[in-house]
């Protein structure tokens, strides 16, 4: 396979690989910095990807491992600082993580609301990704099967699970918004 073949194939996937990226990393350089190494190791092992097999969960992967390594890597270079470059007074202000103007909004503020984008947040990692590359990307379970290194079942189960999680947390929303029009049990 050679680079057209890699620039057909691979390339259309940015967007949905930007997402996850933001998602993951909570941060735009972080995410970019992501989805460059991991384009760049793709179009490295090219060679070894099979044509004709899921070149999205073949992405995927490679971008979960990448994050996985780059943090591993960080928490093991832990560094000192001085207490003065790091020194916050009482009186300053920390914008929170999730601003109005920060990536991950702007990106999902367009498909949810304020109340289900911090009811996503607020669900552990284990049951955000799958909900997120499912019901947001669009992927199968099985797609979601080789990201996330686990079998087809716990895919199932953390998805499941995970939208119970969503279901309970977003109740009292919905009914007031209008989505539940009689009375159910959760």
């Amino acid at each position: 396979m050679n680079y057209h073949d890699f620039e057909e194939t691979a390339i259309p996937h940015r967007r949905l690989l930007y997402n996850y990226a933001i998602c993951i990393t909570k941060n735009s350089e972080d995410a970019k910095d992501l989805m460059q190494e991991t384009y760049f190791k793709a179009y490295r092992f090219w060679s070894h990807f099979e044509k004709g097999s899921n070149v999205k969960a073949w992405l995927f992967r490679i971008m979960k491992n990448s994050y996985i390594n780059l943090y591993r890597k960080e928490y093991k270079e832990f560094k000192k600082v001085e207490y003065q470059e790091h020194h916050v007074s009482p009186h300053t202000t920390v914008e929170p993580l999730f601003s109005k103007n920060s990536s991950f909004r702007k990106s999902y503020a367009e498909l949810f609301g304020d109340e289900i984008t911090r009811s996503i947040e607020s669900l552990s990692d284990t049951f955000k990704d799958v909900i997120l590359l499912s019901d947001v990307e669009g992927l199968t379970y099985e797609e979601i099967a080789r990201i996330i290194h686990c079998p087809l079942g716990t895919v199932r189960s953390r998805l499941f699970r995970g939208r119970k999680l969503l279901q309970k947390k977003l109740y009292t929303y919905a009914k007031e918004n209008g989505y539940i029009v009689k009375e159910s049990q959760i």
